[in-house]
């Protein structure tokens, strides 16, 4: 947001540490992606590490273990590393443990592998969880006052919920003055807020994939013109197993699918124009003023022209429809706007949807088309930092079908129902796993007309 929103009474409840003068497994170990075959595992390592590896086998069955060995730099002051494992069997729990400098420390956990339904039953039912805005205390270089972060112990909750997998909608980590200045600064903040020690039941509790937004990609309201903007990439691909980051070096936009529901993960950082640019000139859409840019939105456009599954989802950090909004939102800039909004009428796209963070509150808002589906923002906001209170235009905001304010929470989502009668439902889920409220649409309310 480009306020800085009043903070949370409670103070977030737990002392992170950073990789300086640790030994051991710093954070970690996290899932990463999870398909049929394959699974990533992610561990940032302490200074002594010599040599890490990941050793898993077929749950029950210990004799089956195999070994794989994670690489990284020793001498990095950093130590966050991914490997993949692959040959695993479909629809498998496996088990593993990390040796860590050939000494098994029983930091390991479970997964289990995509099971293969197509051509062969209907598509499985399954939750996912999904949030934004983590801010996790640091009181030497947070502003002065009251504590920014809330109550971190959402995370233990959200670990206990069983979902299919985790969604960070943007903001996972807030870079300081102190960080966004220098390179080492934003290594620094990635590795001390992801050590927290509150998080780390849900990182391996099930596979975690995620977007940027500002404050984890660097200053308040950044975009392209960040100096940095190539070390935060590379911060975001050390600390985050997704499938890909982008193509040809630039950006972090990706997709993946789970059962039949596509996810198509932007970068509204890389290419961003400077927000107080004039969205439009002489009455006309500024032509210069983009959020996307033209080599993400065309691979966007292509993708979902390829797609067949039931819901589209279009995972943004920042809001995209909300047209009452004062704060960023894709509208902002009109030629992209206009370019998407136009291509998914002309081309009759079905089951698409918005999933965006951001705001420091949860809504759903509703923009009605003329002679076709209408679209749908969900917006899950915040997990831990402050919230937000709705007022001035947005108190009554007419395009809303759902809110909820001044509250922590995180989004479950799930995708459920027979063949032709799939329905998407979003659970806001508080703190202590209190039911927030509910909303929900069927895939025949997003068929083109």
């Amino acid at each position: 947001m480009k306020k800085w929103l009043i903070g949370l009474a409670l103070v977030c409840s737990v002392t992170t540490v950073d990789a300086q003068g640790k030994k051991g497994i710093v954070a970690g170990p996290m899932m990463g992606q999870v398909e049929l075959r394959t699974a990533k595992i992610w561990l940032e390592a302490g200074e002594d590490a010599k040599t890490v590896a990941v050793k898993y086998w077929k749950k029950g069955n210990p004799a089956s273990a195999n070994t794989r060995s994670f690489s990284f730099d020793a001498m990095a002051e950093f130590k966050p590393m991914q490997v993949e494992i692959g040959g695993l069997d479909f629809n498998t729990t496996y088990e593993y443990t990390i040796l860590y400098n050939n000494k098994d420390l029983k930091q390991g956990g479970e997964f289990t592998t995509k099971d293969l339904w197509q051509w062969r039953k209907p598509a499985p039912d399954f939750s996912f969880l999904t949030g934004s805005c983590n801010y996790v205390n640091e009181p030497p270089f947070d502003r002065p006052g009251k504590p920014y972060g809330g109550d971190s112990s959402i995370f233990a909750t959200m670990a206990k919920d069983k979902a299919a997998f985790m969604l960070w909608l943007g903001d996972n980590w807030y870079t300081r003055e102190v960080d966004y200045a220098s390179e080492w600064g934003m290594w620094y903040r990635a590795s001390h807020d992801r050590s927290a020690p509150i998080m780390q039941s849900l990182l391996k509790a099930m596979p975690q994939f995620a977007i940027w937004d500002d404050h984890d990609y660097g200053p308040n309201d950044m975009g392209t013109t960040f100096h940095l903007r190539e070390t935060a990439r590379e911060v975001f691909k050390q600390y985050w197993a997704n499938p890909s980051y982008g193509y040809d070096g630039k950006g972090i936009y990706t997709k993946f699918s789970y059962s039949d529901v596509d996810f198509f993960l932007l970068d509204d950082r890389t290419w961003r124009s400077e927000d107080r640019m004039p969205s439009n000139i002489y009455g006309q859409p500024n032509p210069e003023k983009r959020m996307l840019g033209v080599e993400q939105m065309n691979w966007l456009k292509q993708s979902l022209l390829y797609s067949n599954a039931t819901f589209k989802v279009i995972v943004v950090g920042s809001q995209v429809l909300n047209p009452v909004s004062p704060f960023d939102k894709l509208a902002n800039f009109p030629v992209e706007y206009n370019e998407l909004m136009g291509f998914l009428e002309d081309q009759k796209v079905n089951g698409v949807m918005f999933l965006t963070g951001d705001r420091h509150h949860s809504e759903v808002i509703k923009v009605d088309r003329t002679n076709n589906y209408p679209l749908y923002d969900i917006t899950v906001s915040p997990l831990t930092s402050g919230t937000h209170k709705f007022g001035g235009p947005e108190k009554d905001n007419p395009y809303r079908v759902f809110g909820l304010d001044q509250k922590q929470n995180y989004g479950r989502i799930s995708v459920s129902g027979a063949r032709g009668e799939r329905k998407f439902t979003v659970a806001f889920v508080g703190v202590g796993g209190e039911a927030l409220g509910e909303w929900s649409v069927s895939e025949k309310e997003l068929k083109s007309r």
